[in-house]
């Protein structure tokens, strides 16, 4: 047994060790790859024109500069060196190109003095304008969608986040295959002059995409089971979930640390976790939650990647309470907070469903935390202070700074305060020997005391969720509430 466990820990130490030569050389190529950002932007005057679009969203009311900012600080988590951006201003949309042809031939030349190799563009293109535009710079041109894979590559580490990034690169790839090849009519041999032309090489690179899709969709079957079963083993340890969500490089990892006393890895970089954590913590008065850590929300999130990555928001989804995080030090909180509960919306955990195809559901409590009160200029904290204050104590936020630990006793307070708000305490009577009965109501509820009466019976003192109170009444109909 300890030679197969020495021999599991090395096995792991050699893939850590992998992974992270691979880390060095990615880190190493970036650094040496020159990269222009471009933030093509609809003006506003052709916003409100698209206003009726249901597709374009709240990134769309965000700021030019904000959101070029933000792709620059996409690019710099995969460690690129960014030597230009900049924003073009579009009237309308041209569909080989995207851009207008002047633009085209301006960026033709930034690229050429400067050697720039990469080319990234902060919006959607399809797979004919990407590859126009690469015939035009004669560089690598990658979308934003192309980006965000690239940093999810990077960041996965468990075996599900590995596999959701394949998943959902490969499905990115399957309609990018026109790129590979200039001539559909490349073949590749048949079988004599009963075998015809043959397939095409694309519909072969099509056919081995799609295998390889199916694979991993059952492998992510199989992941998703296990973690299942791993959240029906919580249920019956009677720990609430408490979920942290927010727009990414909001401070989430940071502040699941700093409660969880965890070394999670966090940084100051978009898209730095990835992967959900778990953790139990005890709030003040002993009563232990789940906390979960999940990965960044991000505006114009590709919708496969939505799809691909549902499984790691579950815990949101289960969640008896959620901590939306946000960035109070950022110009565009409130448009980042419009994306993520846009999002939250469609999970079905603020309300109804933002398509409006489910009848609504009860939300799930949120609190909302208002991070990085450390950066902040001292008037602006005051303020802040003040209109948390002066909100409904349903609704109030909490100021806090991960990074110092300021206002995080008071969040746990609120936490707690949120958790025992739907409780029911029950005072139940168990005889001596009814040891079994006293070890299930341990899972069924938070068991705040235990003492004994003068005959010898053990009087409980019990927490009972709402969805466990009928259970608990049913067994020991005796039990009074308190």
């Amino acid at each position: 047994m300890n030679e197969q466990i020495i021999g599991k820990a090395k096995a792991n130490q050699a893939q850590a060790d992998t992974r992270k030569a691979l880390d060095d050389i990615e880190r190493d190529i970036a650094h040496g790859t020159k990269a222009y950002v471009l933030g093509p932007y609809l003006s506003p005057r052709a916003q409100s024109r698209a206003s009726s679009d249901p597709d374009r969203g709240p990134a769309a009311t965000r700021a030019m500069e904000a959101r070029l900012d933000e792709a620059v600080g996409l690019a710099a988590a995969i460690d690129l060196t960014v030597i230009g951006q900049g924003i073009a201003q579009l009237q309308a949309l041209r569909p080989s190109t995207y851009l207008g042809k002047g633009k085209v031939e301006e960026i033709g030349e930034f690229v050429k003095d400067n050697e720039v190799r990469l080319v990234i563009v902060d919006a959607p293109l399809s797979p004919i304008q990407q590859r126009n535009l690469e015939k035009a710079w004669a560089c690598k041109v990658i979308d934003r969608t192309g980006l965000i894979l690239e940093i999810f590559g990077r960041r996965a580490r468990t075996k599900e986040g590995a596999l959701q990034v394949e998943l959902a690169h490969l499905n990115y790839q399957k309609s990018r295959l026109v790129r590979s090849w200039t001539h559909l009519e490349r073949q590749r041999g048949g079988f004599g002059f009963l075998g015809g032309p043959g397939e095409t090489q694309i519909e072969a690179d099509r056919r081995q995409i799609q295998e390889r899709v199916g694979k991993i969709e059952r492998d992510l079957e199989t992941v998703v089971r296990t973690r299942g079963l791993h959240r029906k083993s919580r249920t019956k340890v009677p720990y609430p979930i408490v979920a942290l969500v927010g727009y990414t490089n909001a401070g989430k990892s940071t502040l699941f640390n700093r409660l969880a006393k965890a070394d999670v890895f966090a940084k100051d970089l978009l898209f730095a976790t990835l992967d959900p954590t778990a953790r139990a913590v005890k709030l003040p008065h002993g009563q232990k939650i789940i906390l979960s850590d999940t990965v960044g929300f991000i505006s114009d999130l590709p919708t496969m990647l939505v799809a691909a990555f549902r499984a790691t928001l579950e815990d949101v989804v289960e969640a008896d309470v959620i901590l939306h995080v946000r960035d109070m030090a950022h110009g565009d909180t409130e448009a980042q907070s419009a994306d993520v509960e846009a999002i939250l919306r469609d999970l079905g955990v603020m309300g109804a469903s933002a398509r409006g195809d489910k009848p609504a559901e009860p939300p799930t409590p949120l609190i909302e935390v208002w991070n990085k009160a450390d950066l902040l200029p001292a008037h602006v904290h005051d303020q802040l202070a003040a209109v948390a204050g002066h909100r409904p104590s349903e609704a109030r936020p909490v100021l806090v700074s991960a990074l110092t630990g300021e206002g995080v006793d008071q969040l746990l307070a609120r936490i707690e305060d949120r958790l025992a708000r739907d409780t029911t305490n029950y005072l139940v009577t168990l005889e001596p020997s009814d040891g079994a009965g006293l070890a299930w109501l341990y899972t069924q509820g938070e068991v705040l005391e235990r003492r004994e009466d003068t005959e010898g019976r053990i009087l409980a003192m019990v927490r009972v969720p709402p969805q466990r109170r009928d259970r608990v009444l049913q067994r020991f109909p005796a039990a009074r509430e308190r």
